[in-house]
């Protein structure tokens, strides 16, 4: 799963709600094929590998995927059982912040209805709404 190398900070502040658009990333840069966020959320790791893996096998090793989204904001976690009080949780997982308008995912080597079906699959399996694009070259 991806997750950073190193970090300056190990625990992070959760920060307040994740609303509005994009405005960097929004534009299709390396494939013809596209997924992109239509609303803003909170994707984890997990999330973003079982998408890949959902794309990559779909397409059957043909043509290249390129993740457009880092996870790179930690996420504590307390253990069960542990009283209120004492202190932060440690980091159980790592998430990547998505804001409306946001390319999550390109593609390219691969017929349109194959792409379109990939990315449909690989929505399945994020936790914001998503539309498929197509560049117009």
């Amino acid at each position: 799963m991806l997750m950073p190398r190193k970090v300056k900070h190990r625990k992070m502040h959760r920060g307040g709600k994740v609303e509005g658009k994009c405005y960097s990333g929004d534009r299709l840069s390396f494939g013809s094929f596209g997924l992109k966020a239509t609303e803003a959320g909170l994707i984890s790791a997990r999330q973003i590998e079982a998408a890949r893996r959902a794309m990559t096998r779909y397409i059957a090793r043909g043509g290249k995927v390129w993740i457009r989204i880092f996870p790179d904001k930690p996420m504590t976690k307390k253990g069960d059982e542990i009283p209120m009080g004492k202190g932060k949780g440690a980091v159980d997982h790592f998430v990547a912040k998505i804001f409306a308008g946001r390319i999550l995912f390109e593609m390219d080597g691969v017929p349109k209805e194959t792409a379109e079906k990939a990315m449909k699959l690989a929505s399945y399996k994020l936790c914001v709404k998503t539309k498929f694009l197509a560049s117009e070259k």
